[in-house]
């Protein structure tokens, strides 16, 4: 089913809306919350509560776009779960490692008060993207912001791991220099 006539069951406050969503999508935020929390029982939490928060937030708000709608949604109630303490004592997923590689990134020695305001830093990530070739993109938004394992996105891309590995490091160094010349780093 397209996603518009999906969005119009939303509307119409039809269930059907959750059972189109979770055929379509279902494996989609499956997998996102799954490399966030690395649990299932509680991605499969967050999957059913993305229906319930794309079902409480359609009938005023209409998204054009479906899929990175109900991404955003899956993404930061499994960041929500896993801030919350539970998913952090069983290992964490993938949110730990990508981290771990930006770190280097942005000063760690700043004060917050001083720290970036998040807008800023997201335009400049958004500039960043917009000049990556599609390759250098989709590799970059799998690790970074959908957090895929590497050898997931290696296997996905047909490259080797250390290639991937290569590829972010150009990547994040491409960031690092782009926000010291923006004087946001």
């Amino acid at each position: 089913m397209e996603d518009s006539k999906i969005v119009d069951l939303y509307w119409a406050r039809s269930e059907q809306a959750i059972e189109e969503t979770a055929a379509k999508y279902g494996k989609y935020c499956r997998t996102i919350s799954y490399n966030i929390l690395a649990n299932s029982a509680d991605a499969e939490e967050c999957v059913n509560d993305t229906y319930l928060h794309a079902w409480n937030s359609m009938p005023t708000h209409r998204p054009t776009m479906l899929a990175p709608y109900l991404a955003k949604l899956t993404r930061w109630l499994s960041l929500t779960r896993l801030r919350s303490g539970s998913a952090l004592k069983r290992g964490g997923g993938e949110l730990a490692a990508a981290l771990d590689e930006l770190a280097g990134t942005l000063d760690s020695g700043a004060d917050t008060e001083k720290q970036l305001e998040l807008r800023e830093l997201n335009r400049a990530v958004r500039r960043l993207l917009d000049g990556l070739d599609k390759t250098e993109r989709d590799v970059f938004l799998a690790r970074y912001w959908y957090l895929a394992p590497l050898a997931e996105i290696a296997e996905k891309s047909g490259f080797t791991e250390s290639k991937i590995k290569s590829m972010l490091h150009r990547t994040r160094k491409k960031l690092l220099r782009q926000l010291k010349e923006e004087g946001l780093c």
